[in-house]
């Protein structure tokens, strides 16, 4: 049981999403965990803020250590229970070095999937153009390419053969990629992926509640 371990998060958030999974992973469970919603916001709100001072979700503790960014919560857990369960990172250096780019990497895929999604959002209605909507689309199509690519040359996971970092990572980004419409004919790699490791336990177990037998979303048929 995971007593000393503290998770806010809310449903369908990637960076949320990545804890859940590797906590899974870590055989970690009995965590103490409250969802919050976004839509209250809640991630404002004095028990966030005394754990994560930006506002943000997750808001994560391990022991008294804080750790708000996922993907330093995530790595911080492969390292402090290296032993247990799933062995996120390997000992290799050059196995090691490919995850942690990917790991890295993935902020691309995440701002320009923002970019997309979040535009009418994020831009005022008087200084959207359409110029912009077709670049930002534009830039999604391309790095799709790019995870496209990467997954041809892989055995099912991000890389190489077996479920690592990476994975923990990356596939709550493209998840939600597919969540949002997606074309599975358009992206045949990161559709196979999506759905390979969609009943994996951690994945199955951690699967954001909002999601179930929620429609999916349309806004990126197009891309």
């Amino acid at each position: 049981m995971a007593t000393d371990i503290t998770l806010l998060w809310a449903s369908g958030s990637h960076a949320c999403w990545r804890v859940m999974i590797a906590l899974e992973e870590k055989n970690l469970q009995g965590y103490n965990q409250k969802q919050l919603y976004f839509e209250k916001g809640e991630h404002k709100s004095k028990e966030v803020l005394e754990i994560n001072p930006r506002g943000q979700l997750p808001a994560f503790k391990c022991g008294d250590l804080p750790l708000n960014e996922s993907c330093a919560a995530c790595f911080h857990l492969e390292c402090k229970y290296k032993s247990q369960g799933t062995k996120l990172i390997p000992d290799c250096e050059e196995g090691r070095a490919l995850i942690l780019q990917r790991v890295f990497e993935v902020n691309a895929l995440a701002e320009k999937s923002s970019s997309v999604l979040y535009y009418n959002w994020r831009v005022p209605e008087g200084e959207r153009h359409d110029s912009a909507v077709k670049r930002n689309k534009e830039a999604l199509t391309a790095e799709l390419k790019l995870w496209e690519g990467y997954l041809q040359a892989s055995s099912g996971f991000i890389v190489g053969k077996n479920f690592s970092l990476a994975d923990v990572i990356v596939y709550p980004a493209v998840a939600y990629l597919f969540q949002n419409g997606l074309s599975e004919q358009r992206y045949p790699k990161l559709a196979e992926y999506y759905k390979g490791l969609m009943n994996r336990p951690s994945i199955k177990a951690s699967w954001p509640p909002t999601w179930k037998n929620a429609p999916k979303q349309e806004t990126l048929k197009d891309i």
